[in-house]
């Protein structure tokens, strides 16, 4: 751990008046709390819940990119055995729900319908074309093998700018176009930036599609209580139990107040699960008809088809630069596939690059435009960054490409161009406002780790000798915005929701702690976080805590977890409950010891005179006389809790330098990483064990779209990487040893001065990954590899710049 500003002491904290800790939880590397019961297998995952009466779901999904539906026939499917019912869009009517979008990012954006199982035409492999449920998931599976479908294939659209193009086959023929929208944010004079430019440099780079895959498959089990028109109870597999009840009353008529949600553990998410999906309303709709429960469990298979996909982004940059390199303005033309329909918020998520292209550096001039198209593939949305990673990726290999265009080192060029840590708050030409930041010392302390002149040197010494497995450097120094979000901002924004969160926290009659949360985790370790904060804030023991967390019936306000919030938001209400519950104990303490609420002080949990130490109360006392009620001050209600639900005054800013040395096979391509530094600030760390794991799984998802990872589809499209032994996720043996740490300067935005951590590792990693590939092959001619740089990508990039440098000897 590096200081690279004074720390406030976690012992104070940001509370109640006269608080202190003087052996405080935050900051100490606990062990989670919840992996005995995760790693054991005595825990409860969607799947696991067994009902009496259940029957299974499964779906009939299209094997055609784009085809009209002429008849669906369920005759034979409900006469296999067991059969209880089976159901086409016809059979359910007006109760065929419609997944709704809730970003319309643009007034005239084109928004279909997007109905769960399809009426007139299927418009991507794995859309829903009729769903059949039986006693048994497999003979369900096996009814569903007997329907009968009759389609008409239509011209597939699957390359984003093909679909733009005049005359170009229709995803959606009613709405006359494949364009979902357009924008433009442009921030000062581009015009005058390249007027005054020595240099402009111009690329295209692809942020190639991904499949999230968490390692549980999305699952779902929704029952009646009481029969057909009463109460649902929803298990899912999801990010979001608060907003998909809101959801999904919208969307199946079901009044709110008789949906519960719960998400039992969760098996990872990472933007997949942060989504209201069509099989979550079929479970809804179908359980209420019948009035039995009904539960559905994705294969392997449907979650890479039917489980929204990631990226997908081509990026038209230029960057435009005096030739002592300082940098005059960027533009960004970003061309982002929406699929076929739009779920949630599709449409905003490469909008989230919109404030953050610019990322750490200086310029005069910015100007962003995005273009959303429709093509018959699967839905994109949130993907672990959410269009940060994308933004990062364009702007620091721009950063590097005009390096090389200038002759610079790329690590000087950036250290000429970025806000400096005296200019903090800073406001940057996007319009954003960081609160703090050291890039220098997170810089120095990444250079000192990696051995960045050594390994400088190194690369000289191989380049000159003509080793055939060269060594590249490359630089990916970032920052992000977290914390989403002010809920003013998301209204600005076109956002239909809001991003406040809530806590209670209750000190029960014996002495023991109850916090409920509005966020919901599914691997982050919030139980454990949660308990240290509120340990600290109370007095009380870390293992004193319970954290209740994503189910609407204990815990029913909330906005749940995504976009490295739940700290940064949701750590704010629990900080602000415990505040509100140690002013009420204060008045009790104060009433008991028989003096003024100003004369006590609260230490290490207990209330004492000032002056008089011996004169002191727990809160556990405080708590149960509260409870008792034998003693209260006048007009005091006998419970010991406080409540809090804090809309976010800004965003926070974590940042750092990830470094990566590379070493490059020019012969067969091969990218092996050989070094990998990453030094990260992400303010006061609550549990740096559990920071340590955030930046570990992340760096793994980075390095991954870097290397390995990729969506394909051919021309007629098909999902050529539908399963996992074509779609290449990494093991433990694939991704390489990490060095980490983290300097520290405290968020201004948060009263324990957290910043984020869950997206970072995947925001930095990508392109510190893809810069080292090509800086180890840039002196042979390449200019880019594209994404994932696997040994045929980089082979072939080498034969490409041979190539070149054939024709142009020859033309000479």
């Amino acid at each position: 751990m590096t200081d690279v500003e004074e720390r406030p002491a976690p012992a104070t904290g940001r509370g109640g008046a006269g608080r202190a800790v003087t052996s405080p939880a935050i900051g100490q590397p606990i062990r989670r709390k919840e992996d005995g019961r995760l790693l054991t297998g005595t825990t409860n995952w969607t799947d696991n819940i067994q009902l009496p009466g259940t029957v299974h779901m499964v779906f009939v999904r299209s094997p055609y990119a784009h085809a009209r539906i002429n008849r669906v026939d369920l005759t034979a499917a409900r006469a296999m055995p067991g059969v209880v019912a089976a159901y086409a869009a016809a059979d359910l009517g007006e109760a065929n729900p419609k997944v709704i979008c809730v970003w319309p990012v643009v007034d005239d954006i084109v928004m279909p319908d997007f109905p769960a199982l399809a009426t007139d035409e299927v418009r991507h492999v794995g859309d829903c074309v009729a769903v059949v449920l039986a006693t048994d998931r497999y003979l369900a599976a096996d009814a569903a093998e007997a329907v009968e479908v009759d389609y008409e294939p239509l011209p597939a659209v699957i390359d984003m700018e093909a679909a733009l193009a005049d005359g170009a086959p229709l995803v959606h023929a009613g709405k006359g176009t494949n364009k979902c929208y357009s924008m433009d944010y442009p921030c000062g004079d581009w015009d005058k930036a390249v007027a005054e430019a020595d240099v402009v440099v111009k690329r295209r780079f692809v942020n190639q599609r991904l499949i999230p895959s968490p390692m549980e498959p999305r699952a779902v089990v929704a029952s009646p209580q009481g029969g057909v028109g009463g109460e649902i109870t929803i298990w899912s597999a999801t990010q979001v139990p608060h907003v998909l009840r809101v959801l999904l009353s919208l969307t199946t008529g079901v009044p709110e107040h008789k949906l519960r949600v719960i998400a039992p553990d969760v098996g990872g998410g990472f933007g997949a699960k942060l989504q209201m999906y069509r099989e979550e309303q079929l479970c809804v709709v179908i359980a209420g008809k019948l009035g039995r429960p009904v539960k559905w469990t994705e294969t392997r298979t449907e979650n890479m088809v039917a489980t929204h996909h990631g990226r997908d982004q081509i990026q038209y940059l230029q960057i435009a630069a005096r030739s002592d390199g300082t940098l005059l303005g960027l533009k960004v033309d970003l061309i982002a596939n929406m699929g076929a329909y739009l779920q949630i918020i599709t449409p905003g998520i490469p909008l989230l690059g919109q404030f953050m292209f610019n990322s750490i550096y200086k310029m005069d001039a910015y100007h962003f435009g995005c273009t959303g198209v429709f093509t018959t593939t699967t839905p994109t949305d949130a993907y672990r960054g959410a269009g940060r990673p994308e933004a990062t990726f364009g702007i620091e290999r721009m950063m590097d490409e005009l390096a090389a265009e200038l002759g610079r080192d790329p690590m000087e060029l950036r250290q000429q161009n970025w806000i400096r840590h005296e200019e903090f708050p800073f406001t940057t030409i996007a319009g954003m406002t960081y609160d703090t930041g050291n890039y220098e010392a997170a810089t120095a302390r990444a250079m000192e780790l990696f051995d960045y002149d050594g390994l400088r040197a190194e690369q000289r010494r191989r380049r000159e000798s003509g080793d055939p497995v060269q060594l590249g450097i490359g630089i990916s120094t970032f920052t992000e915005m977290c914390g989403l979000a002010p809920s003013r901002v998301l209204r600005d924004l076109k956002y239909a929701a809001g991003g406040w969160e809530h806590c209670t926290i209750r000190v029960l009659p014996t002495g023991t702690v109850e916090l409920v949360t509005g966020t919901s985790p599914h691997g982050q370790g919030h139980a454990t976080a949660w308990s240290q904060i509120a340990a600290d804030a109370l007095g009380v023991g870390v293992d004193d805590v319970t954290v209740i967390f994503s189910d609407t019936g204990m815990a029913p306000y909330g906005m749940d977890t995504y976009g490295s919030r739940s700290l940064a938001v949701g750590g704010q209400a629990i900080v602000k409950a415990a505040d509100a519950v140690v002013a009420k104990a204060r008045q009790i303490a104060a009433h008991l010891l028989e003096a003024s609420a100003d004369d006590l002080e609260f230490l290490d949990g207990s209330f004492r005179v000032k002056g008089d130490p011996e004169q002191s109360r727990t809160i556990q006392a405080v708590a149960w006389e509260a409870f008792t009620a034998h003693n209260l001050p006048d007009a005091m209600d006998p419970t010991l809790f406080g409540a809090s639900t804090v809309d976010p005054e800004g965003f926070s800013f974590p940042h750092g330098t990830h470094l990566c040395a590379m070493e490059v096979d020019t012969e067969t391509g091969r990218a092996t990483i050989r070094t990998y530094v990453a030094v990260d600030d992400v303010g006061v760390q609550v549990n740096p064990m559990i920071v340590e794991g955030q930046i570990h799984g992340g760096l793994a998802q980075g390095i991954a779209q870097a290397l390995w990872e990729g969506a394909h589809y051919d021309e007629d499209g098909n999902l050529t990487t539908a399963s996992l032994a074509d779609y290449l996720l990494p093991t433990a043996m694939d991704v390489p040893e990490y060095v980490t740490d983290r300097t520290v300067t405290p968020s201004t935005t948060h009263p324990l001065g957290t910043k984020g951590v869950g997206e970072a590792g995947t925001i930095a990693s990508t392109p510190a990954v893809v810069n080292a590939v090509v800086d180890a092959v840039r002196h042979l001619g390449v200019q880019d590899v594209p994404m994932p740089c696997t040994p045929q990508a980089v082979w072939r990039a080498l034969q490409a710049a041979a190539g070149r440098g054939a024709a142009d000897g020859g033309a000479a």
